[in-house]
């Protein structure tokens, strides 16, 4: 019987995407994990079977759909970055992937994409969702029609998805929670700066934030959360506000994006590095703020593997009919300052 990518992939220990990029010298991976994967392969005896394989992929007719919203965050072009590298990867192997992209959040746009993108021929979804019942209903009745939904960056509750890949968001509130008890004086205020009510994972930080800092430092006070919808200019006024309304602000927790605008209204009060600025995300404006020492901690989630996984993981189960290996599929929370940036 022939060896297939599969069975390489499952000696290897790695996807069955990293098995192809390697056996076919394409895409990003690591020279010493291709090298052990070409020897596992020459040790298995396999052999590329083309032929076999274009007959394969046209008998399973696999069409996966990318629901990807605030498509225009920083955060999320990065995500897209490990989209269409799993796109591409997926279609040398013979299925189609269909990105559409929504800017900002909006339950109803998502729902409408779903359907366009089911009669478009799609029989896998990954999406990243927000809390919605139409929106819950929705994923049911496509997994009622044998339609797989993975979620990607945000979870969403009470539906029967196949898995959820990205950080754990509660955790990394709590993290960002105890880095800002460290560093701010007592008798202070925090003032958290969130995203979109509707978003779990948002939801999820400020929650974890919120406890944790109660649970290790009573004298602190935690501002009741304000929401900027992923807009600078919001959290900038945001910011502007507080500082004028709380004059001992010691720290701003932000949960979502908005990092330039709030590190612009401290640098105009000659601010920034007084008040610590602890956020999400390692894109290139926030890296910048945290050299310059406007913030002081960045705890990221790999992006790219959010944009890359879901897909992957849909095809496997289209494909091979392979389960992920894990209902919540939790990214890595790393914490980064101004010194191992």
């Amino acid at each position: 019987m022939a060896v297939t990518l599969q069975q390489i992939a499952e000696k290897a220990g790695v996807s069955r995407g990293t098995v192809d990029r390697a056996l076919n010298n394409r895409g990003r991976i690591n020279a010493e994990v291709a090298e052990n994967i070409r020897r596992i392969a020459r040790e298995m005896g396999y052999q590329p079977n083309r032929a076999g394989r274009a007959l394969a992929m046209s008998r399973h007719n696999i069409t996966i759909g990318v629901i990807i919203q605030a498509a225009d965050t920083p955060f999320m072009e990065k995500v897209l970055e490990g989209t269409m590298e799993a796109k591409a990867e997926v279609e040398r192997l013979g299925a189609s992937v269909i990105v559409e992209k929504i800017h900002g959040v909006d339950a109803d746009q998502v729902v409408d994409t779903m359907q366009r993108l089911k009669e478009a021929g799609c029989n896998g979804i990954a999406m990243v969702p927000v809390e919605d019942d139409k929106l819950k209903e929705t994923v049911n009745t496509f997994i009622g029609e044998n339609i797989p939904v993975v979620t990607f960056n945000s979870d969403i509750e009470d539906t029967g998805r196949l898995c959820f890949i990205g950080q754990n968001a509660l955790q990394s509130g709590k993290v960002a929670a105890g880095l800002m008890a460290e560093i701010v004086p007592v008798e202070s205020k925090i003032l958290i700066i969130s995203g979109y009510p509707s978003n779990q994972s948002h939801k999820n930080r400020v929650k974890g934030f919120a406890g944790e800092m109660a649970a290790c430092r009573e004298d602190v006070k935690v501002l009741d959360v304000q929401y900027a919808f992923d807009d600078d200019k919001v959290a900038e006024r945001i910011t502007e506000e507080m500082l004028k309304e709380h004059k001992n602000l010691a720290g701003i927790y932000l949960a979502a994006s908005g990092v330039g605008g709030v590190c612009k209204a401290l640098d105009a009060k000659d601010l920034g590095g007084k008040v610590k600025v602890i956020s999400n995300d390692l894109t290139v404006r926030n890296e910048e703020c945290l050299r310059k020492g406007t913030i002081q901690f960045l705890l990221g989630q790999n992006a790219y593997v959010q944009g890359y996984e879901p897909i992957m993981t849909l095809f496997n189960k289209l494909f091979d009919g392979k389960e992920p290996e894990q209902e919540y599929a939790y990214t890595e929370i790393v914490i980064k300052n101004r010194y191992n940036l």
